[in-house]
Protein backbone atom coordinates (compact mmCIF):
# COMPACT_ATOMS: atom_id res chain seq x y z
CA UNK A 1 0.00 0.00 0.00
CA UNK A 2 1.43 3.41 -0.93
CA UNK A 3 1.95 6.12 1.68
CA UNK A 4 -0.95 8.29 0.58
CA UNK A 5 -3.38 5.39 0.89
CA UNK A 6 -1.95 4.48 4.31
CA UNK A 7 -2.40 8.03 5.59
CA UNK A 8 -5.97 8.16 4.29
CA UNK A 9 -6.94 4.90 5.95
CA UNK A 10 -5.15 5.86 9.15
CA UNK A 11 -7.20 9.06 9.31
CA UNK A 12 -10.35 7.13 8.44
CA UNK A 13 -10.15 4.24 10.90
CA UNK A 14 -7.97 5.25 13.88
CA UNK A 15 -9.09 7.44 16.78
CA UNK A 16 -7.53 10.87 16.63
CA UNK A 17 -5.33 10.49 19.73
CA UNK A 18 -1.95 11.25 18.13
CA UNK A 19 -0.56 14.11 16.06
CA UNK A 20 1.23 11.94 13.52
CA UNK A 21 3.96 12.94 11.13
CA UNK A 22 3.36 12.14 7.44
CA UNK A 23 5.53 9.04 7.66
CA UNK A 24 4.73 5.32 7.73
CA UNK A 25 7.59 3.11 8.92
CA UNK A 26 7.68 -0.49 7.73
CA UNK A 27 11.14 -1.85 8.53
CA UNK A 28 13.89 -1.32 11.10
CA UNK A 29 17.38 -2.60 11.82
CA UNK A 30 19.48 -1.17 14.62
CA UNK A 31 19.16 2.62 14.60
CA UNK A 32 17.87 2.64 11.02
CA UNK A 33 14.25 2.55 9.88
CA UNK A 34 12.72 2.65 6.41
CA UNK A 35 9.46 4.21 5.36
CA UNK A 36 6.80 2.62 3.18
CA UNK A 37 8.24 4.51 0.20
CA UNK A 38 11.77 3.22 0.89
CA UNK A 39 13.39 6.30 2.46
CA UNK A 40 15.97 5.61 5.20
CA UNK A 41 16.02 7.41 8.56
CA UNK A 42 18.20 7.39 11.66
CA UNK A 43 15.92 6.88 14.67
CA UNK A 44 16.93 8.96 17.71
CA UNK A 45 13.45 8.53 19.24
CA UNK A 46 13.63 4.76 19.62
CA UNK A 47 9.93 4.24 20.18
CA UNK A 48 10.30 6.80 23.00
CA UNK A 49 13.02 4.84 24.83
CA UNK A 50 11.52 1.43 23.98
CA UNK A 51 13.98 0.12 21.38
CA UNK A 52 16.83 -0.04 23.86
CA UNK A 53 18.86 -2.45 21.66
CA UNK A 54 17.73 -0.90 18.39
CA UNK A 55 15.14 -2.23 15.98
CA UNK A 56 14.80 -5.99 15.56
CA UNK A 57 17.86 -6.94 17.57
CA UNK A 58 18.81 -10.49 16.49
CA UNK A 59 18.73 -11.95 20.01
CA UNK A 60 15.27 -10.54 20.69
CA UNK A 61 13.95 -11.67 17.31
CA UNK A 62 15.25 -15.22 17.79
CA UNK A 63 13.84 -15.37 21.33
CA UNK A 64 10.42 -14.27 20.03
CA UNK A 65 10.52 -16.76 17.16
CA UNK A 66 11.43 -19.69 19.40
CA UNK A 67 8.88 -18.80 22.05
CA UNK A 68 6.11 -18.19 19.49
CA UNK A 69 6.66 -21.71 18.19
CA UNK A 70 6.50 -23.14 21.71
CA UNK A 71 3.86 -21.18 23.69
CA UNK A 72 2.54 -17.65 23.17
CA UNK A 73 0.08 -17.21 26.01
CA UNK A 74 -1.11 -19.05 29.08
CA UNK A 75 -3.00 -17.82 32.12
CA UNK A 76 -1.25 -16.68 35.28
CA UNK A 77 -3.18 -19.44 37.02
CA UNK A 78 -0.12 -21.50 36.04
CA UNK A 79 3.63 -21.08 36.50
CA UNK A 80 5.30 -19.58 33.41
CA UNK A 81 8.97 -20.43 32.85
CA UNK A 82 10.09 -17.29 30.91
CA UNK A 83 8.28 -15.11 33.46
CA UNK A 84 10.12 -16.76 36.33
CA UNK A 85 13.46 -16.36 34.51
CA UNK A 86 12.87 -12.66 33.88
CA UNK A 87 11.72 -12.03 37.46
CA UNK A 88 14.85 -13.76 38.77
CA UNK A 89 17.09 -11.62 36.55
CA UNK A 90 15.39 -8.41 37.70
CA UNK A 91 15.62 -9.35 41.37
CA UNK A 92 19.26 -10.43 41.10
CA UNK A 93 20.23 -7.11 39.51
CA UNK A 94 18.17 -4.68 41.59
CA UNK A 95 17.15 -3.82 45.15
CA UNK A 96 13.92 -5.79 44.81
CA UNK A 97 12.72 -9.12 46.16
CA UNK A 98 9.51 -9.56 44.15
CA UNK A 99 8.17 -8.65 40.70
CA UNK A 100 4.68 -8.15 39.28
CA UNK A 101 4.36 -8.16 35.47
CA UNK A 102 1.92 -6.16 33.39
CA UNK A 103 1.81 -4.67 29.89
CA UNK A 104 2.97 -1.04 30.12
CA UNK A 105 4.46 1.69 32.24
CA UNK A 106 1.06 3.11 33.16
CA UNK A 107 -0.10 -0.31 34.33
CA UNK A 108 3.06 -0.66 36.40
CA UNK A 109 2.31 2.69 38.03
CA UNK A 110 -1.27 1.58 38.72
CA UNK A 111 0.08 -1.55 40.41
CA UNK A 112 2.48 0.56 42.48
CA UNK A 113 -0.32 2.89 43.59
CA UNK A 114 -2.54 -0.03 44.60
CA UNK A 115 0.27 -1.79 46.46
CA UNK A 116 1.15 1.44 48.26
CA UNK A 117 -2.41 2.04 49.42
CA UNK A 118 -2.82 -1.57 50.52
CA UNK A 119 0.45 -1.46 52.45
CA UNK A 120 -0.45 1.87 54.05
CA UNK A 121 -3.80 0.59 55.29
CA UNK A 122 -2.29 -2.59 56.67
CA UNK A 123 1.08 -1.44 58.02
CA UNK A 124 0.75 2.32 58.58
CA UNK A 125 -2.66 3.79 59.30
CA UNK A 126 -5.95 3.55 57.33
CA UNK A 127 -6.01 7.35 57.22
CA UNK A 128 -2.72 7.47 55.29
CA UNK A 129 -3.35 7.27 51.55
CA UNK A 130 -1.84 10.40 50.01
CA UNK A 131 1.05 10.21 47.51
CA UNK A 132 3.28 13.19 46.77
CA UNK A 133 4.52 13.62 43.19
CA UNK A 134 6.58 16.27 41.39
CA UNK A 135 5.49 19.08 39.11
CA UNK A 136 6.30 18.37 35.44
CA UNK A 137 6.30 14.64 36.12
CA UNK A 138 4.81 12.06 33.78
CA UNK A 139 3.51 8.71 35.02
CA UNK A 140 1.11 7.50 32.33
CA UNK A 141 -2.32 7.92 30.78
CA UNK A 142 -4.68 5.82 32.90
CA UNK A 143 -6.83 7.82 35.30
CA UNK A 144 -4.76 7.25 38.45
CA UNK A 145 -1.47 7.56 36.53
CA UNK A 146 -2.57 10.78 34.84
CA UNK A 147 -3.61 12.16 38.23
CA UNK A 148 -0.15 11.33 39.57
CA UNK A 149 1.24 13.20 36.55
CA UNK A 150 1.60 16.76 37.81
CA UNK A 151 0.96 18.53 34.52
CA UNK A 152 -2.37 20.28 34.12
CA UNK A 153 -2.45 19.81 30.34
CA UNK A 154 -2.88 16.06 30.84
CA UNK A 155 -5.73 16.55 33.33
CA UNK A 156 -8.05 18.74 31.27
CA UNK A 157 -11.30 17.06 30.32
CA UNK A 158 -10.85 14.08 32.64
CA UNK A 159 -11.98 15.61 35.92
CA UNK A 160 -12.81 14.64 38.60
CA UNK A 161 -9.38 13.14 39.07
CA UNK A 162 -8.49 10.38 41.52
CA UNK A 163 -8.17 11.76 45.07
CA UNK A 164 -5.04 11.25 47.09
CA UNK A 165 -2.31 13.06 45.15
CA UNK A 166 -0.53 16.35 45.83
CA UNK A 167 2.24 18.03 43.86
CA UNK A 168 5.51 19.72 44.80
CA UNK A 169 8.36 21.20 42.73
CA UNK A 170 10.94 18.68 41.51
CA UNK A 171 14.43 18.87 43.00
CA UNK A 172 13.21 20.94 45.98
CA UNK A 173 13.66 18.97 49.20
CA UNK A 174 12.33 21.79 51.39
CA UNK A 175 9.08 21.90 49.42
CA UNK A 176 8.76 18.14 49.76
CA UNK A 177 9.36 18.27 53.51
CA UNK A 178 6.72 20.97 53.86
CA UNK A 179 4.16 18.91 51.96
CA UNK A 180 4.27 15.84 54.21
CA UNK A 181 1.16 15.49 56.39
CA UNK A 182 -0.36 12.81 58.63
CA UNK A 183 -2.19 11.51 55.54
CA UNK A 184 0.96 11.07 53.42
CA UNK A 185 2.06 7.49 52.80
CA UNK A 186 4.50 7.74 49.87
CA UNK A 187 6.57 9.84 47.50
CA UNK A 188 6.52 8.99 43.78
CA UNK A 189 9.28 10.41 41.58
CA UNK A 190 11.08 9.88 38.30
CA UNK A 191 14.83 9.88 39.04
CA UNK A 192 15.14 12.02 35.92
CA UNK A 193 12.06 13.66 34.44
CA UNK A 194 11.88 12.57 30.82
CA UNK A 195 8.61 13.88 29.38
CA UNK A 196 8.94 16.95 31.59
CA UNK A 197 12.08 18.08 29.74
CA UNK A 198 14.98 15.81 30.76
CA UNK A 199 15.21 17.43 34.19
CA UNK A 200 18.10 16.03 36.21
CA UNK A 201 18.10 16.46 40.01
CA UNK A 202 20.96 17.73 42.12
CA UNK A 203 23.39 15.01 43.17
CA UNK A 204 22.06 14.82 46.76
CA UNK A 205 18.33 15.34 46.10
CA UNK A 206 17.23 11.70 45.90
CA UNK A 207 19.38 10.81 48.91
CA UNK A 208 17.60 13.55 50.88
CA UNK A 209 14.25 12.23 49.66
CA UNK A 210 15.18 8.73 50.84
CA UNK A 211 16.14 10.09 54.26
CA UNK A 212 12.88 12.05 54.47
CA UNK A 213 10.90 8.91 53.67
CA UNK A 214 12.80 6.95 56.33
CA UNK A 215 12.21 9.63 58.96
CA UNK A 216 8.48 9.84 58.24
CA UNK A 217 7.80 6.15 57.55
CA UNK A 218 6.93 6.86 53.90
CA UNK A 219 7.40 4.58 50.93
CA UNK A 220 9.66 5.79 48.13
CA UNK A 221 8.39 4.82 44.68
CA UNK A 222 10.68 5.44 41.70
CA UNK A 223 9.22 5.55 38.20
CA UNK A 224 12.02 4.14 36.04
CA UNK A 225 9.81 3.43 33.05
CA UNK A 226 11.99 5.69 30.89
CA UNK A 227 15.24 5.74 32.87
CA UNK A 228 15.55 1.99 33.48
CA UNK A 229 17.14 -0.80 31.46
CA UNK A 230 20.50 0.90 30.98
CA UNK A 231 19.14 4.14 29.53
CA UNK A 232 21.20 6.32 31.90
CA UNK A 233 24.40 4.28 31.73
CA UNK A 234 23.54 2.09 34.71
CA UNK A 235 20.89 -0.61 34.68
CA UNK A 236 18.65 1.59 36.83
CA UNK A 237 19.00 5.32 37.41
CA UNK A 238 18.70 5.05 41.20
CA UNK A 239 22.17 3.46 41.16
CA UNK A 240 23.67 6.85 40.29
CA UNK A 241 22.43 8.35 43.55
CA UNK A 242 23.41 5.78 46.17
CA UNK A 243 19.88 4.91 47.29
CA UNK A 244 17.27 2.21 46.85
CA UNK A 245 13.50 2.67 46.61
CA UNK A 246 10.78 0.54 48.20
CA UNK A 247 8.92 0.18 44.90
CA UNK A 248 10.07 0.71 41.31
CA UNK A 249 8.29 0.60 37.97
CA UNK A 250 9.93 -0.34 34.67
CA UNK A 251 8.63 -0.83 31.12
CA UNK A 252 9.65 0.68 27.75
CA UNK A 253 13.10 -0.90 27.15
CA UNK A 254 12.36 -4.02 29.22
CA UNK A 255 11.09 -6.05 26.26
CA UNK A 256 13.35 -4.71 23.54
CA UNK A 257 10.30 -3.51 21.60
CA UNK A 258 7.39 -5.67 22.79
CA UNK A 259 4.83 -4.40 25.33
CA UNK A 260 5.77 -5.31 28.89
CA UNK A 261 5.85 -3.53 32.23
CA UNK A 262 6.86 -4.55 35.72
CA UNK A 263 6.52 -3.36 39.28
CA UNK A 264 9.35 -4.36 41.62
CA UNK A 265 9.25 -4.13 45.41
CA UNK A 266 10.93 -5.23 48.61
CA UNK A 267 9.66 -8.30 50.46
CA UNK A 268 8.23 -6.17 53.26
CA UNK A 269 6.06 -4.15 50.91
CA UNK A 270 5.22 -6.99 48.53
CA UNK A 271 3.58 -8.98 51.33
CA UNK A 272 0.57 -6.66 51.14
CA UNK A 273 -0.41 -8.15 47.76
CA UNK A 274 -2.19 -11.48 48.10
CA UNK A 275 -4.15 -13.54 45.51
CA UNK A 276 -7.11 -11.53 44.28
CA UNK A 277 -5.66 -8.11 45.12
CA UNK A 278 -4.25 -7.39 41.66
CA UNK A 279 -3.84 -9.12 38.31
CA UNK A 280 -3.20 -8.74 34.59
CA UNK A 281 -4.51 -11.19 31.98
CA UNK A 282 -1.63 -10.68 29.57
CA UNK A 283 0.95 -9.57 32.16
CA UNK A 284 4.11 -11.65 32.04
CA UNK A 285 2.98 -13.92 29.24
CA UNK A 286 5.59 -16.32 27.80
CA UNK A 287 6.18 -14.37 24.57
CA UNK A 288 7.01 -10.97 26.05
CA UNK A 289 8.99 -12.44 28.93
CA UNK A 290 11.17 -14.40 26.51
CA UNK A 291 11.93 -11.10 24.79
CA UNK A 292 12.60 -9.51 28.18
CA UNK A 293 15.08 -12.22 29.13
CA UNK A 294 16.92 -11.81 25.81
CA UNK A 295 16.98 -8.02 26.22
CA UNK A 296 18.21 -8.02 29.80
CA UNK A 297 20.80 -10.72 29.11
CA UNK A 298 22.16 -8.63 26.25
CA UNK A 299 22.36 -5.46 28.35
CA UNK A 300 24.12 -7.26 31.19
CA UNK A 301 26.50 -9.33 29.09
CA UNK A 302 30.06 -8.47 30.20
CA UNK A 303 28.96 -4.90 30.97
CA UNK A 304 29.97 -3.98 27.41
CA UNK A 305 26.72 -2.29 26.44
CA UNK A 306 26.54 -0.08 29.54
CA UNK A 307 30.18 0.94 29.03
CA UNK A 308 29.40 1.72 25.40
CA UNK A 309 26.35 3.74 26.45
CA UNK A 310 28.49 5.89 28.73
CA UNK A 311 31.13 6.45 26.05
CA UNK A 312 28.50 7.44 23.50
CA UNK A 313 26.83 9.67 26.08
CA UNK A 314 30.04 11.63 26.68
CA UNK A 315 30.65 11.94 22.95
CA UNK A 316 27.04 12.95 22.17
CA UNK A 317 26.88 15.58 24.91
CA UNK A 318 30.26 16.97 23.87
CA UNK A 319 29.08 17.36 20.26
CA UNK A 320 25.84 19.01 21.41
CA UNK A 321 27.82 21.40 23.64
CA UNK A 322 29.81 22.43 20.56
CA UNK A 323 26.50 23.30 18.91
CA UNK A 324 25.53 25.21 22.05
CA UNK A 325 28.74 27.24 21.83
CA UNK A 326 28.16 27.92 18.13
CA UNK A 327 24.49 28.92 18.50
CA UNK A 328 24.07 30.47 21.99
CA UNK A 329 21.08 32.49 20.81
CA UNK A 330 19.22 29.30 19.80
CA UNK A 331 20.36 26.78 22.42
CA UNK A 332 19.90 27.40 26.12
CA UNK A 333 21.30 24.25 27.72
CA UNK A 334 22.40 20.68 27.08
CA UNK A 335 21.75 18.11 29.82
CA UNK A 336 21.51 14.37 30.12
CA UNK A 337 22.65 11.15 31.71
CA UNK A 338 23.56 8.15 29.62
CA UNK A 339 21.53 8.19 26.41
CA UNK A 340 18.66 10.20 27.83
CA UNK A 341 19.72 13.61 26.58
CA UNK A 342 17.92 16.91 26.26
CA UNK A 343 18.86 20.12 24.46
CA UNK A 344 16.78 23.06 25.62
CA UNK A 345 16.18 25.66 22.94
CA UNK A 346 15.35 29.33 23.37
CA UNK A 347 12.34 28.84 21.09
CA UNK A 348 9.92 26.07 20.19
CA UNK A 349 11.42 22.77 19.11
CA UNK A 350 8.67 21.56 16.79
CA UNK A 351 10.08 23.21 13.65
CA UNK A 352 13.49 21.62 14.31
CA UNK A 353 11.90 18.18 14.62
CA UNK A 354 10.13 18.69 11.29
CA UNK A 355 13.31 19.92 9.59
CA UNK A 356 15.20 16.88 10.89
CA UNK A 357 12.49 14.58 9.59
CA UNK A 358 12.88 16.06 6.13
CA UNK A 359 16.61 15.33 6.29
CA UNK A 360 16.24 11.71 7.40
CA UNK A 361 16.59 12.15 11.17
CA UNK A 362 13.90 11.19 13.69
CA UNK A 363 14.10 13.20 16.92
CA UNK A 364 11.58 14.24 19.55
CA UNK A 365 10.55 17.47 21.26
CA UNK A 366 9.06 17.55 24.74
CA UNK A 367 8.08 20.36 27.12
CA UNK A 368 7.65 22.60 24.03
CA UNK A 369 11.31 23.58 23.64
CA UNK A 370 13.45 20.58 24.69
CA UNK A 371 14.82 18.33 21.97
CA UNK A 372 14.98 14.84 23.49
CA UNK A 373 17.35 12.20 22.16
CA UNK A 374 16.71 8.53 23.00
CA UNK A 375 18.84 6.44 20.64
CA UNK A 376 19.46 2.73 21.23
CA UNK A 377 22.35 1.84 23.52
CA UNK A 378 24.06 0.49 20.39
CA UNK A 379 24.30 3.92 18.72
CA UNK A 380 27.68 4.65 17.09
CA UNK A 381 29.76 7.83 16.79
CA UNK A 382 29.10 7.97 13.06
CA UNK A 383 25.33 8.07 13.74
CA UNK A 384 25.75 10.89 16.22
CA UNK A 385 27.97 12.77 13.78
CA UNK A 386 25.29 12.59 11.08
CA UNK A 387 22.67 14.01 13.44
CA UNK A 388 24.98 16.81 14.59
CA UNK A 389 25.69 17.70 10.97
CA UNK A 390 21.96 17.93 10.23
CA UNK A 391 21.27 20.01 13.34
CA UNK A 392 24.13 22.33 12.48
CA UNK A 393 22.73 22.93 8.98
CA UNK A 394 19.27 23.58 10.39
CA UNK A 395 20.50 26.07 13.02
CA UNK A 396 22.59 27.90 10.43
CA UNK A 397 19.40 28.70 8.52
CA UNK A 398 17.44 30.00 11.52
Amino acid sequence: MDSKKLFEESNRYLMNTYSRYPLALRKGRGIRVWSSDGKEYLDFVGGVAVNILGHCHPKVVVALQKQAQRLIHVSNYFHIEPQIKLAKLLVEHSFADRVFFCNSGAEAIEAAIKLTRKFAKEKMNPARFEILTALNSFHGRTLAAVTATAQEKFHKGFEPLVPGFRYVPFNDIDALKGAVTRETCAVLLEPIQGEGGVNIPDENYLKAVRELCNENNLLLILDEVQTGMGRTGKLFAYEHYGITPDIMTVAKGLGGGVPIGAMLATERVSESFQPGNHASTFGGNPLVCAAGVATLDTILEDGFLLDHCNRMSSYFIERLEHLHAAFPNLIQEVRGKGLLIGMELTGEGGPVVTACLEKGMLINCTAVNVLRFLPPLTVQQKDIDKLIEVLNRIFMKV
